[in-house]
């Protein structure tokens, strides 16, 4: 089994807000409510999915707030998934595909996806759409033996892609390896801290997993000879902040671990989620701190970190 990751918080964001749907309520945050999509969890890490608007309390710097929203029907998504295509994924081909083709069966009707990949060069296709054929047809067909793994770029890039889109968005991210950089120097150099404030203006949350893998074997020759030995490649530790700290998830995969049903996973949780919300503590336009507890302390919740205030009246 993939492991769901925990990490300390390192930078606050915000989550995203709203979606849009046919037949399923939808919701627009306002100056007059600060929305939270909050996941719980059991001890075994299952969802839970039965809960009440009394079995939540919501804290505003730590003040107490009147849970003024309560909803846990499903809320569509905008959806880009972003898939590592560098050289350490070489071989990986037919599992990223199978995992993409079960991840967009379990999209709803009401959601939608783009497809994007990093490697060589970023690319992301052109329109939202729930059609499965043309979204499969946009997953990759071949992994360059030598691509580098331009990770924060990327995903600066699939925020440009939402930028503009109404309803809520979010970002899944796969890969194995570390952060290498701009494509090519006309690029500017993109950090992950600077991806967590684009995701939190733009209010994008982000899942991420995280695969561990070996390089191809052109790659692990020359580590070798560099005299880094025959390690597993690690994902970037970023990726774990960036996630949680949006109010999504971090999912860690081992090579043996099945990639599709972590894939599933983050389909399932967003549309497992509950929906809060409640009117601004202070309207001073600074940034407040956001805290989600359950009054069935054997349980887990994981939501946005904070949000920021309307300024004035």
């Amino acid at each position: 089994m993939f492991r769901i990751v925990g990490c300390s918080a390192a930078v606050a964001v915000l989550l995203a807000a709203g979606a849009g749907g046919q037949q399923v309520p939808v919701f627009r945050g306002t100056t007059e409510t600060v929305p939270v999509y909050v996941t719980v969890t059991d001890k075994d890490s299952r969802l839970v999915t039965t809960l009440s608007r009394g079995d939540f309390l919501l804290f505003d710097n730590g003040k107490p707030q009147a849970v003024t929203l309560f909803d846990n029907t499903p809320q569509p998504v905008h959806l880009i998934v972003m898939l590592d295509v560098s050289g350490s994924m070489y071989g990986n081909l037919r599992l990223l595909q199978a995992a993409c083709e079960q991840l967009f069966a379990r999209l709803r009707p009401d959601d939608q996806a783009r497809v994007g990949s990093f490697g060589e060069e970023i690319t992301i296709s052109p329109t939202f759409t729930n059609d499965q054929a043309a979204l499969n047809a946009a997953v990759p067909a071949r992994i360059a033996d030598n691509a580098p793994t331009p990770l924060w770029s990327a995903l600066d890039a699939a925020l440009d892609a939402l930028a503009g889109v109404e309803g809520r968005r979010v970002v899944l991210v796969l890969s194995d390896g570390k952060d290498t950089g701009p494509v090519s120097i006309r690029k500017g150099f993109v950090s992950v801290i600077e991806v967590i404030d684009r995701a939190q203006r733009g209010e994008v949350m982000i899942y991420a997993v995280g695969m561990r893998s070996r390089s191809s074997a052109r790659n692990r020759a020359r580590n070798f000879s560099m005299g880094s030995g025959l390690l597993d490649d690690l994902p970037d530790q970023g990726l774990g902040t960036l996630a949680l700290e949006t109010g999504g998830g971090y999912f860690e995969i081992k090579p043996s671990d099945d990639l599709g049903a972590a894939f599933t996973r983050v389909v399932d949780e967003l549309h497992s989620q509950y929906l809060l919300g409640f009117s601004p503590a202070a309207r001073d336009g600074k940034r407040h701190k956001v805290e989600v507890r359950l009054v069935p302390r054997d349980l887990t919740p994981r939501a946005r970190k904070n949000y920021m205030a309307p300024k004035g009246s």
